[in-house]
C-alpha cells in the first residue's frame, strides 16, 4: 500500500517540504515517483521515516542519521534499539514524576525534604555526547564539574529556579502575553541571566555569539520536543515554546 508524500507528512506531523528534502540529500527516496511527478511512499519507506524522526529527537543531525540507518541494515533490529531507548527514557520520565511529586507533597505539607529522592531521574550525563558534539568536551567537562562540585541544597535551589523559570513561561503563554511585552522581555531576560551562570554552555564563554546562541536555542526549544516540553500549554502543542521563541529573539535583537 501506497500514500501519498502529503498523507504521509500528515500522519508524521512533518511537512511535505521536509520529505522532499530528505529525498534530495538521499535520506528518504520515495518508493515511487507517478508520471505526475508526486512522491508515494510504501510501507518500507514508512519504517525508514520511523527510525529517522526517531534518531532526531535523539538529536542526531541529518549527516549522522543517514549514517546510522545506512550502517545497520535490519530494520527489526534497529527498532528494537530505539525502543530500548525509548524504554529507559520511560522510565527515566516516571522517575522524575515521582520525584517532583514527592518534592510538592512535602513543601505542601511542611515536612522535610528528602535530598536522597528529590534527583531521582535526574541524570544531567543523558546529554553528555549531544553536549559534547555541539560544543565540545571541554564545555561538558566544565559543567559536569560544576554539578558534581554543589551540594544538595545547591541543586536543589538550581532545580527550583529551572522550574519555577519554566513555570512563569508556560503560564505567561497560557495567558497570551506579548513576547515584546515588559513581562515577556523580564522573563526573556532570567533566562538569558540563567543560561550565563551555567558553566560550561557558550552564554558562559567568553567570546561568545551570544546574540546567534539565544535566537538559536529558541529554534529548538520548538524544534526539539524534548525542550518543547518544558514551556508546554495546558493546550499542549508547540505554542508555549513558540511563545519562549519569539520572546527570546526580541530580547536579543533588542540587547544583545
Amino acid at each position: 500500500m501506497e500514500r501519498s508524500i502529503q498523507e504521509v507528512a500528515r500522519l508524521a506531523g512533518t511537512t511535505s517540504r521536509t520529505l522532499r528534502h530528505y529525498d534530495d540529500i538521499g535520506l528518504l527516496p520515495p518508493s515511487r515517483i507517478a508520471a505526475n511527478g508526486y512522491r508515494h511512499y510504501d510501507e518500507q519507506a514508512l519504517v525508514r521515516l520511523q527510525r529517522i524522526l526517531l534518531l532526531r529527537d535523539l538529536g542526531l543531525g541529518l549527516p549522522q542519521v543517514k549514517e546510522v540507518i545506512d550502517r545497520e541494515s535490519s530494520e527489526s533490529s534497529a527498532l528494537q534499539t530505539h525502543l530500548a531507548w525509548l524504554r529507559q527514557e520511560e522510565d527515566r520520565l516516571a522517575r522524575q514524576i515521582a520525584s517532583v511529586e514527592s518534592t510538592i507533597k512535602a513543601l505542601e505539607e511542611g515536612k522535610t525534604l528528602m535530598a536522597e529522592t528529590m534527583f531521582d531521574g535526574f541524570d544531567h550525563a543523558q546529554y553528555r555526547e549531544e553536549v559534547e558534539e555541539r560544543w565540545g568536551e571541554a564545555a561538558y567537562a566544565e559543567g559536569d564539574r560544576w554539578w558534581r562540585g554543589m551540594s544538595d541544597s545547591e541543586r536543589a535551589d538550581w532545580q527550583r529556579r529551572v522550574a519555577d523559570l519554566s513555570g512563569d513561561w508556560a503560564a505567561a503563554a497560557e495567558r497570551g502575553v506579548d513576547p515584546a511585552s515588559e513581562e515577556g522581555q523580564r522573563l526573556a531576560h532570567r533566562h538569558v541571566e540563567w543560561l550565563r551562570s551555567v558553566p560550561g554552555t557558550p552564554a558562559n564563554t567568553q567570546g561568545c555569539d551570544l546574540k546567534g546562541y539565544v535566537t538559536g536555542l529558541g529554534e529548538m526549544y520548538v524544534a526539539d520536543p524534548r525542550f518543547g516540553a518544558n514551556y508546554a500549554t495546558s493546550e499542549g502543542g508547540t505554542a508555549g515554546a513558540e511563545f519562549v521563541r519569539d520572546a527570546l529573539r526580541i530580547y536579543a535583537d533588542t540587547h544583545l
